[in-house]
Parts: structure tokens; C-alpha cells; sequence
């Protein structure tokens, strides 16, 4: 088994040997652009070391890892139009950087080589349609999680289960997914990668949800404003939680909260933080975390490989939950 810095440099090595260098330059060049932005290449390193847990020739993954590094930034270079962000990992964002049109059309090329690249994957069609279906299906959901969130920006209530679902289309899938897609490119049975799909579901959740948490609750050194999502008045685990918690009176609170004006940014987390604090909300959603987290390693737990193999991904797994406060 390779460990995860290995796995990143390999995947690294291979992202910068496939460049695109094609005519016009107007499309490729953002392409690049955004890909070199780097990050922590979180989904590729996961299908890879999915992949590993079945097979030790990683070099055959990496058309595959390369196919989910291109999706999740065509989602990234989209995302980012509707949020009307300027910034992507502290440099300009594609579209911002080139043009809304550039953006668009660069993220629409990305999608494609992401197909491209996944029909590379296998020379066997019954792993390659296997492929194929996961990724398409894959797909469509995290156009629905971003519908779901869009269409939560105009209500004021929203259930805490859809907001689950929207959480588990938006976020969840996508890791599942890179999951599955390295045990099935690894020829791994198909109870083992329907496990490592349904671990990186409850994965994705107490990740979100855990998100959530450090919004508020961590200092500077987590390198976000503290409060942001409540500045933002985003329905986050916290607030949909909160007012299944809260009596009438306290609602209504808390909801005049979320949209006033009138406040300064401290007064506002401040008060929404108060409102939370007696409602036992960060208690609550630690709990979440922690249930979805157990259940995750029961189904990693349920795999039929050696223990051993198993360890480099319960280490990640254990890395992305346990972030401090």
C-alpha cells in the first residue's frame, strides 16, 4: 500500500504530464489554470487508494483519478459563476480570471475530457459500463444536491432531513463515488464496492456536518471568519437543528436574526450563537458526527481484505473528522 503523500505526488506527476496544449488557447488555457490551483486533491488521492486496497499497479488508476479531478473542478469552475465568487483558493476564480463566458465553456470542455478519461480506465466492458453508470449517476446527483441548495436560499424554513439530502447530493456522493470507482476499477466484488460506497456516504455527512461545527466554533487558526454561514444566513446543520429545538417564541427569534440588517457581524453571531448554546445545537450536531463517523467504519469494518490494507484510508477518514476547534 502507498501512502497518501505518494499517492498525491504520482497523481501530481500525471496531471502536470497531461496538460492541455491544444487550439484555442481560449479554452485550454483556463483549463490549466484551474487545475493548477492544486488543493489537496482529495477525490483522486481516495480512488486511488480505493483502487490500492485491490490492486498494487496504482499507474493504471490514474486516467481514472485524473476523470474525477476534471469533474470536480468543472463543478468548481460552475459553483462559482452562480456564487459569484472571486476567489478560489486564494487566487482569482476561472471566470473571474478570463471571462463568465470563459468560465462556462472551459468548465463545459472539462466535463468531457472527464468522460474522456474515464473510457481509459478499462479495457474490460464489464468494469468500463460499471464505470460509466456510477460516474453518469454520480453526476446528475450533484447537479441535484446544488439545485437543492440554491432553491434553500429563498425559503426560510427548511426540513433538517432535506437538508441531509441536499448535503449527501452535493458533497456526500462525490466522495462515495471516488470510493466505489477505485474498488471497481480494482475488480473488487461487488459487495466490497457497494461498502466503500455507502462508508464515503456517511463520511461525507459527518464531514459536512463537522463543517458545519467549525464554522462557529474554531478560532482564526481554522482560516475562516468565524461565524461566516450565519453572516451569510446559510441553513447549516446548526440553524435547521435549532429551530426543531426551539419553542415558538424562540423561532421566531432566531429567525428575525437570520435577516435583519441591523446588527453588526459580532451582534448578529453573537446572538445567533447565544440561541444555540441554549439549545444544546453544538452537542447535537457533534452527536450527528459521531454517529455518521461509527457508521461509516462499520461498513469499512465489513470489507473482506486484510486489516492492514484497510489502515491508510481509516487514517484519512479519522484526519477529515477529527479536525480541532
Amino acid at each position: 500500500m502507498q501512502s497518501v503523500s505518494a499517492l498525491k505526488n504520482l497523481f501530481d506527476d500525471f496531471v502536470e504530464s497531461q496538460k492541455f496544449r491544444d487550439e484555442p488557447k481560449g479554452l485550454f488555457e483556463p483549463m490549466n489554470y484551474i487545475l493548477e490551483l492544486g488543493g489537496k486533491r482529495l477525490r483522486p488521492v481516495i480512488a486511488l487508494m480505493s483502487y490500492n486496497i485491490f490492486s498494487d499497479e496504482v499507474e493504471k488508476a490514474l486516467p481514472m483519478a485524473f476523470s474525477l479531478e476534471l469533474f470536480h473542478n468543472f463543478t468548481l469552475a460552475h459553483d462559482d459563476i452562480m456564487d459569484y465568487a472571486d476567489l478560489r483558493r486564494g487566487k482569482p476564480t476561472m471566470h473571474i480570471r478570463y471571462s463568465i463566458n470563459t468560465g462556462i465553456l472551459s468548465g463545459d470542455a472539462m466535463m468531457m475530457y472527464a468522460f474522456h478519461y474515464l473510457n481509459l480506465s478499462s479495457e474490460d466492458d464489464q468494469v468500463q459500463r460499471k464505470l460509466n453508470s456510477l460516474f453518469t449517476k454520480t453526476a446528475i446527483e450533484v447537479c441535484v444536491g446544488q439545485q437543492m441548495d440554491m432553491d434553500f436560499e429563498t425559503l426560510d424554513q427548511v426540513e433538517l432531513e432535506k437538508y441531509l439530502q441536499m448535503i449527501k447530493y452535493k458533497t456526500a456522493v462525490l466522495l462515495a463515488g471516488c470510493f466505489q470507482t477505485g474498488a471497481i476499477l480494482g475488480k473488487a466484488t461487488d459487495t466490497d464496492a457497494e461498502a466503500l460506497y455507502a462508508f464515503g456516504i456517511n463520511l461525507g455527512l459527518a464531514f459536512q456536518i463537522q463543517d458545519d461545527l467549525l464554522d462557529l466554533y474554531s478560532d482564526e487558526r481554522f482560516g475562516k471568519i468565524r461565524g461566516g454561514d450565519i453572516l451569510q444566513s446559510k441553513k447549516t446543520y446548526l440553524y435547521l437543528t435549532a429551530l426543531q429545538q426551539a419553542d415558538q417564541a424562540t423561532r421566531d427569534k432566531l429567525l428575525v436574526l437570520y435577516k435583519t440588517k441591523t446588527l453588526t457581524d459580532h451582534q448578529k453571531v453573537e446572538q445567533v450563537e447565544s440561541i444555540f448554546n441554549q439549545l444544546n445545537v453544538r452537542e447535537l450536531a457533534e452527536k450527528a458526527v459521531t454517529e455518521y463517523t461509527d457508521a461509516s467504519f462499520i461498513q469499512l469494518d465489513s470489507l473482506s481484505v486484510e486489516r492492514k490494507r484497510l489502515e491508510i484510508i481509516r487514517s484519512l477518514a479519522e484526519e477529515l473528522i477529527q479536525r480541532k476547534y
